[in-house]
């Protein structure tokens, strides 16, 4: 077993214990921070997989964007931490069966491969991860690509309209209803006699007393 094998696997337990942590922590701020050790510590992988690139854009845009505005969201917002983890431990043993199921298809899926004793590779000295990276994903990995970005889209619509859904204390419009009123429902023109105000009187000269 090679060095990068030992860092690997030191950097995967941290992972791990992390991303357990991120979801069994009773304080919301702290399972933001340990979602910030996740990322970091995935940011390590990456590097040791040379995928520079990736492990840069991990940093900064989920530890340096995504997380800063969860903690603000988390700090601001008046959670009520009991009524958040009702039915928590209910639903355990089937996120925990899944959880394994998943482990091992991803295990079956990637032991052919993966699961080998590590080489070095050599890459030459004009190599660019970056370059390589988009043109394989915009190649082979084109139509994976375009539907995950369709499933973000839906996720942030999804999001939109879950924020905005009609509460009694929101105030709502109905586009339906919006679109269906007519001319008249919106103008009335109401016939009214003027009124005119009489004119202002001067008022009357004050006699001049003699002397």
């Amino acid at each position: 077993m090679v060095f990068t094998d030992i860092v690997f696997y030191v950097l995967a337990a941290i992972l791990l214990f992390s991303g357990i942590r991120v979801i069994t922590t009773r304080n919301p701020v702290h399972a933001a921070l340990f979602l910030v050790l996740s990322f970091f510590t995935a940011a390590g992988i990456w590097l040791l997989l040379e995928a520079e690139f990736l492990a840069i854009a991990l940093i900064l845009v989920y530890v340096g964007a995504v997380m800063v505005l969860f903690l603000f969201v988390v700090m601001m917002l008046d959670i009520n931490l009991d009524k958040l983890r009702e039915g928590f431990w209910e639903y355990l043993p089937m996120a925990g069966f899944i959880g394994v199921l998943m482990v091992v298809e991803m295990t079956l899926v990637l032991a052919d491969k993966n699961l080998q004793p590590s080489q070095a590779v050599e890459l030459p000295a004009n190599y660019s991860n970056t370059a390589a990276l988009g043109k394989v994903l915009y190649t082979d990995y084109l139509l994976p690509f375009e539907l995950a970005a369709v499933v973000l889209l839906v996720a942030m619509i999804a999001a939109i309209v879950l924020t905005l859904r009609e509460r009694q204390d929101n105030k709502s419009m109905n586009p339906s209803e919006q679109v269906k009123v007519k001319r008249n429902d919106r103008l009335r023109i109401v016939s009214m006699p003027a009124e005119v105000e009489p004119p202002e009187q001067a008022p009357a000269p004050v006699a001049e007393e003699k002397k």
